[in-house]
């Protein structure tokens, strides 16, 4: 996992192939003018996914403490502030469900082992080492999620 402002993404950029093109979209775009949904950036390579809603409760989101298995997360605050909570894929033991590869997502049953907390122009990039419940927090959360496939 790595966490840190907009500002520092060149240092990253050279950490997986796709990840020059992602933070490139990032820097060009009007993120706040970004309209919810479901877009390409790079076809099947890099997908974006806007979202704009109130944030949950820590017991919402864990509920959906999740992984993927071919895809890295590089997910934006764009605006609000929001609490992510996050644990090792190697110290999990209670998987919830079988591994879902149409939706590249795996549940577990875990607690988090730390929260943080994201602020507009900051972000997270999560490995599928890296198990996260995101989305928790009071208020409205608009954030970018952009899918790079491994």
């Amino acid at each position: 996992m790595i966490v840190d402002s907009l500002q520092n993404t060149s240092k990253y950029a050279s950490l997986h192939p796709s990840f020059a093109k992602a933070f490139a979209f990032i820097a060009s775009t009007d993120l706040a003018a970004l309209e919810v949904g479901k877009f390409d950036i790079d076809g099947a390579n890099i997908r974006g996914i806007v979202s704009d809603k109130n944030g949950t409760t820590a017991a919402e989101s864990t509920a959906k403490f999740e992984c993927h298995n071919a895809h890295i997360d590089i997910q934006v605050c764009i605006s609000g502030k929001e609490t992510i909570g996050w644990k090792p894929r190697g110290t999990c033991v209670a998987q919830r469900g079988e591994y879902n590869p149409e939706k590249d997502v795996l549940f577990y049953e875990d607690a988090p082992d730390m929260f943080f907390g994201l602020t507009d122009a900051q972000f997270a990039i999560f490995y599928p080492e890296d198990v996260h419940a995101p989305m928790i927090g009071d208020a409205a959360i608009k954030k970018l999620v952009i899918k790079v496939k491994i």
